[in-house]
């Protein structure tokens, strides 16, 4: 007996079989509805949503097919079993071609009935399992997932929006803890092939002598240890997106297969002769210049050129530390849910601390340290005693390129912390007027604005 009441709508202009076949199923434990005819059966499905239809081919006012259609175009996730007086090979090859999930013929045995239900039912479930994780899955991973209101930020929001919906292959530059899985990821689930495979694989973190058979598979017998075929994650990702990672690791002999890839989609098994086609969207990531890498020779030059078609280069979180404080605040809110906490927020200090470190493990530092420090505060703001020592100390270093030890980077990044803090400065004398700032710095209002965004200073509570 069904533990669940799933719903059933049962179709037949046979009142006897359909009374008889809606008893048992009721007897099983379903919720069944009858209908006798085309038109009832229409004012069923619109009065209420069913798991399982249960239709006659034979029908005064239409016929089965036609439901079969209206229920596949209007009500996709209900299943659809045909039933028949008269069945014939054509009949039933034409049922399941149209989209039906079995087909039966009179008279219906209750335990032919029976088992075809459940199974009909349990597919029903797995569909809607699988839409409920592709849903979730697209709202971990879309596009409004990613935090980040700098205007470097915006402007690969806007390029991610340009390039989605097309196959054109991506180029994703930024140093680790950027978050390029991420934006890879976005610009899967915001494309047509959303509900098909997203295929990551890391190159820099599989043996160079594994790589070729993890992406392209392998067959019986191509090496040492291939005891059966493999199929390879192209292959595994057809229809589909396909990540590559740490591009720049790859030797020069799977560049070589990687261009043919690229430019035909085609590829051989390591070991096989036979080719394989797929349809999928490629996007790779480096977190090394692969125009230095071509000069140095580490990559090839044709290939570059193929990869290089829409680059997306992810600044480092030093580069918009405008947007630290709400991306920890996303952060506290994650792991203050995993492990049941109820932490407010964060102290000013701490924010302001956390905006003068240099965060060399970029967005996945930043989020390591909120993890840690939700699990060990008892505070209800976490503070400065919240964060870890080696932070503090090199927040509370002297400014870079001042007569404290002088590390090699560029003027800009340089005069970075000393421009903030100016300006930070300049507001708080101004009780945070920024026309009186404007003035004073002799910079034009929308200059003080765009730095005070950047910079992490436009959400202070003084005049605006």
């Amino acid at each position: 007996m069904s533990e669940t009441k799933e719903r059933i709508l049962v179709v037949d202009d046979d009142k006897i079989i359909l009374e008889s076949l809606s008893e048992f199923l009721r007897l099983e434990g379903y919720d069944v509805t009858g209908a006798a005819t085309f038109a009832g059966a229409l004012g069923a499905l619109e009065r209420g949503r069913f798991h399982l239809a249960l239709t006659d081919i034979n029908m005064p006012d239409n016929d089965g097919f036609e439901l079969l259609r209206v229920i596949r175009q209007r009500y996709p996730d209900t299943v659809v079993i045909m039933i028949t007086g008269y069945g014939t090979i054509e009949s039933a090859v034409e049922a399941i071609k149209s989209g039906a999930y079995d087909y039966l013929t009179k008279p219906i045995i209750d335990d032919q009935i029976r088992l075809v239900v459940q199974r009909a039912l349990r597919q029903q479930a797995l569909v809607r399992e699988n839409r409920a994780l592709r849903e979730q899955l697209g709202l971990r991973y879309g596009l409004d997932n990613i935090v980040g209101q700098d205007y470097k930020m915006l402007k690969i929001f806007e390029l991610i929006e340009a390039v989605a919906e097309t196959k054109t292959t991506v180029l994703i530059l930024g140093e680790s803890g950027t978050g390029k899985s991420l934006i890879a990821r976005a610009i899967h689930y915001r494309s047509d092939r959303r509900d098909k495979p997203f295929v990551e694989v890391s190159c820099g973190a599989l043996p160079e002598t594994l790589l070729e058979s993890e992406l392209f598979g392998h067959v019986r017998g191509a090496f040492t240890g291939a005891v059966s075929d493999k199929e390879g994650r192209f292959k595994a990702a057809d229809g589909g997106t396909i990540f590559l990672d740490e591009i720049n690791s790859a030797s020069p002999a799977l560049q070589v297969k990687l261009l043919r890839v690229l430019q035909e989609r085609q590829f051989e098994p390591v070991g096989s002769n036979k080719t394989q086609t797929v349809d999928v969207r490629v996007i790779l990531a480096s977190n090394k210049d692969l125009s230095e890498e071509v000069k140095a020779g580490r990559f090839r030059q044709d290939l570059f050129y193929r990869v290089n078609v829409v680059t997306i280069r992810l600044p480092r979180l030093a580069e918009r530390i405008g947007d630290i404080p709400r991306l920890a605040e996303h952060f506290l809110k994650i792991y203050c849910a995993q492990s049941r906490k109820e932490i407010l927020g964060f102290t000013p200090e701490a924010i302001q601390q956390m905006q003068r470190y240099p965060w060399p493990g970029n967005v996945r530092e930043l989020e390591n340290v909120v993890e840690r420090a939700v699990i060990l505060t008892r505070n209800r703001y976490l503070g400065i005693d919240d964060l870890p020592s080696e932070l503090l100390e090199a927040a509370a270093a002297p400014a870079e390129g001042s007569n404290g030890q002088w590390r090699p980077m560029s003027l800009k990044r340089a005069l970075e912390e000393p421009e903030r803090r100016i300006i930070q400065a300049a507001l708080q004398a101004n009780n945070w007027n920024r026309q009186l700032t404007a003035d004073v710095l002799e910079i034009n209002r929308t200059t003080l604005y765009k730095k005070m965004k950047r910079y992490g200073l436009e959400a202070d509570p003084g005049r605006r």
